[in-house]
């Protein structure tokens, strides 16, 4: 047992399995909400991996959690510090501050937490960003419609993922919007004490939508790649699928890395890794959002199948302060796609379908989340997608062709369900 553990902040199963690729036994620790640890049963889900040590249960996401938790563990002197979701960014940044190793910053990873803040100071920096303002209720939102013309976007500054994220294009929709977005039920992956909901909206920009994800040491790149983003139809922009690299010249891979920098100049991050999502419209990156942390919906294992490139392990190799074994590749050796499902909502009746998809040339993988008996729900966020396929491929577009034959394969069937489903 080493004497110096990670921390990975906020549990996440494949990357307790990822680390225990290159870790020794016992040497990893797990912090999460009380709440979150007993809904999904982390200690039961990892007690049978020996590379974890210990699950703490420590209400990280409020103000004074991390230097409150140094104080209570005093003897604890951890090799690595990494936020594994969202919400843990700026505790985890703020834990490796004060325990001395690299880390985002904690006024970073307070700026990048907020997406209200992320404009303001990006903007600032003249980063493109699209027309926004914070809004208190309903009709603040209404008011914005009359002095910017075409639709907007209404979404929370301090929520994750597209969690009460809704696109609209007439006044008529606002009411019932903003109910809809202003009630976030996130389930087992948040604690249950009441959190604070901030809302904003913007004007919605129309464009492909593109992704960087960046390996950074205090401040400067390593490794960074462009992944392209497509969503379901609709006023949700739920994600369907991602493709890596994305299939774009290299003057604009260029410019989403350059506008990326500027973004983590901006905000002074130091070390880690970020997912800054951008919208491209008439030639101009706007961004989105970005977040110091991994991506999610698989994209990092896409990244470390195309190019390749252990990124994962090179982020905790960094996050410990060690150098890295050489150059990490500039360009991908191959392309990899996911493509994610959903079927009509309502009850599920049968699925099938699954061993035909997984066998169309250069799927991966392709599984489906729900059985007989399960409910599928409308698309509201990316829970409510239930299954994935992804391809490995000599090109971005022959890899995405693959997963949409794959998916082709697989029949979920249901009985349609009440409105509200």
């Amino acid at each position: 047992m080493t004497d110096r553990p990670v921390i990975m902040v906020g549990f996440v199963p494949v990357a307790v399995t990822s680390l225990a690729e290159f870790q020794p036994d016992r040497s990893v620790i797990i912090i999460d909400e009380p709440d979150v640890i007993r809904k999904r049963d982390v200690r039961a889900q990892v007690a049978g991996s020996p590379v974890v040590r210990e699950v703490i249960g420590w209400e990280y996401q409020l103000p004074g959690a991390a230097d409150a938790f140094v104080n209570a563990h005093p003897d604890l002197v951890p090799a690595a510090i990494g936020p594994l979701q969202e919400y843990a960014t700026p505790f985890a940044a703020r834990l490796a501050e004060r325990y001395g190793l690299p880390g985002a910053g904690f006024g970073a990873a307070q700026i990048l937490r907020d997406k209200e803040l992320t404009r303001k100071v990006t903007g600032a920096a003249g980063v493109p960003n699209p027309r926004s303002t914070s809004v208190a209720d309903a009709s603040e939102v209404r008011k914005f419609m009359e002095l910017h013309e075409g639709p907007v976007v209404l979404k929370p500054a301090n929520r994750q993922g597209s969690t009460g994220t809704r696109i609209l294009a007439s006044a008529d929709e606002v009411d019932a919007a903003w109910i809809e977005c202003t009630d976030h039920d996130e389930g087992i992956f948040v604690p249950d004490r009441p959190r604070e909901v901030r809302m904003l909206v913007e004007q919605y920009v129309a464009g492909a939508e593109y992704s960087v994800e960046m390996l950074v040491d205090r401040g400067t790149p390593l490794f960074a790649n462009v992944t392209e983003k497509i969503l379901f139809p609709g006023d949700r922009p739920v994600e369907m699928g991602h493709a890596v690299p994305a299939g774009i010249p290299e003057e604009l891979r260029d410019e989403l890395y350059e506008r990326t920098r500027q973004v983590l100049r901006a905000v002074g991050f130091g070390s880690g890794v970020v997912h800054c999502e951008w919208i491209v419209s008439d030639g101009t990156p706007f961004l989105v959002e970005c977040a110091g942390r991994f991506a999610g919906d698989g994209i990092i294992d896409l990244i470390e199948r195309a190019y390749p490139v252990e990124l994962v392990r090179h982020f905790w190799t960094l996050m410990k302060g060690e150098p890295l074994p050489g150059p990490l590749p500039s360009s991908a050796e191959r392309a990899a796609a996911v493509r994610f499902l959903h079927a009509r909502p309502g009850l599920v009746e049968t699925v099938g379908g699954l061993e035909r998809a997984r066998e169309v040339p250069d799927v991966v993988s392709c599984n489906v989340a729900v059985k007989a008996g399960d409910r599928v729900r409308k698309l509201r966020s990316s829970k409510e997608r239930i299954g994935a396929a992804v391809a490995v491929a000599g090109t971005e577009r022959e890899a995405r062709r693959r997963t949409e034959e794959a998916l082709a394969e697989v029949d979920v069937v249901t009985v349609p369900d009440t409105p509200e489903s």
